[in-house]
């Protein structure tokens, strides 16, 4: 557990919180990771942090289906980490308030675009250093490990499946999109893809190869 580890493990968390910030200021829907908690919130008004807690907790469950037997014991704290993924996200929302809301739909792309950005560079940042992922990723990984298919593939996938069914739950309960919006979409199509060129662009200038499935 060395420093350089810690610190790309927060670092990188923080930078995903602020990636989904951006996301909520651009008003283009709320980004993947915060799609179906935050859908949890408009249709039976559980607070966020509470969904935020079922939605991990799901995850983690569905993780220990997958792995097994490979399923390791600090991988229960995800849920907990989930409590300073919301203590981020709220920071990095209150921040938000320094910066116009997007007043032209071209400046809502480009808080869009940023926030795909800093989601990617996020995970690119946190999850090698294999501490404790959030539920989101570590479910993810699970399954890129399982299915032997690159972590970046999967997180495409698995955020397409994620916004879809934060979008069937409000469209069925509320009628209409709730949480989900164009900058929900792009995110979901988009930051799986962006990893992917992070880590080609980071092995081209340094010839290192990280590893996005070590759990």
């Amino acid at each position: 557990m060395t420093f350089r580890r810690v610190f790309s493990y927060i670092f990188g968390l923080y930078l995903i919180t602020l990636g989904v910030a951006f996301s909520i200021k651009s008003g283009l829907g709320s980004a993947p990771v915060s799609s179906i908690p935050y859908a949890m919130n408009l249709i039976w008004n559980i607070e966020i942090g509470i969904a935020t807690f079922i939605f991990h907790s799901i995850l983690v469950a569905i993780e220990l289906i997958l792995l097994r037997k490979d399923f390791k014991r600090k991988h229960f704290l995800q849920v907990f980490v989930g409590v300073l993924f919301g203590a981020f996200t709220s920071f990095s929302v209150s921040l938000m308030y320094f910066i116009p809301p997007a007043y032209n739909l071209y400046l809502a792309f480009v808080m869009s675009a940023v926030s795909i950005l800093l989601i990617a560079l996020g995970l690119f940042f946190y999850v090698p250093a294999n501490i404790i992922p959030l539920s989101v990723e570590g479910v993810t990984q699970a399954i890129a490990i399982v299915t032997n298919k690159p972590f970046s593939t999967i997180k495409v996938c698995f955020d397409v499946c994620v916004v879809s069914t934060a979008l069937i739950l409000s469209y069925v309960f509320l009628g209409e999109f709730g949480s989900v919006g164009i900058g929900t979409i792009l995110g979901a199509l988009f930051i799986g893809t962006t990893v992917k060129f992070i880590h080609k662009l980071n092995l081209y200038l340094t010839g290192n190869h990280v590893d996005l499935k070590k759990m």
